[in-house]
Formats: structure tokens, sequence, C-alpha cells
């Protein structure tokens, strides 16, 4: 549990590795058992159900006007987001 909590940058509690280990291992049992199954007859799916016109027709509209685009930025720059350098 140590090792994906430092995969997942988390700083955790002995307390909280405790009860997230509990967890992770109830989850793992849960697929173990679902892996127990004959699933040889269930095809393969991306999504439990059908979908049907998940995407909208492309329709030109008005952009956003800059500085209501800017509004909520922490930082702006000549017009621009301004972020720290990765």
């Amino acid at each position: 549990m140590l090792h994906v909590a430092k995969l997942a940058r988390l700083a955790l509690t002995e307390e909280e590795l405790e009860r997230f280990g509990g967890q992770l291992d109830a989850i793992l049992d849960a697929v173990s058992k679902v892996s127990e199954l004959d699933l040889s007859d269930v095809p393969p799916t991306s999504h439990p159900l059908d979908l049907v016109n998940v995407l909208a027709e492309d329709e030109p509209r008005p952009s956003l006007p800059r500085d209501v685009a800017l509004e909520n930025a922490p930082q702006a720059d000549d017009g621009a987001f301004r972020v720290p350098p990765a």
C-alpha cells in the first residue's frame, strides 16, 4: 500500500495506510471473484449500455470574450493565462 501511495504522491498517515490497505484488499478480493467466472461467451464491451447520439453536431458559435475567460484566472499576462514553469 505504501508503494501505491508513493506512486500517487499521497502523504498518508499510518492509520490511513491501514484503513486504505484493508479497503484495497476487499476490492482485490471482489475482483478475484469475478475472474473466477466463466465469461468466455460474454463479448468485451467498453460500456455497459449502448451509447447512441453521444456527440452533437459541430456548429460555429461566438467564442467566449477574452476578458471573461481570464476573469477568474489566478494570473494573467498580456491577454493569456500565466502558469508556473514545469
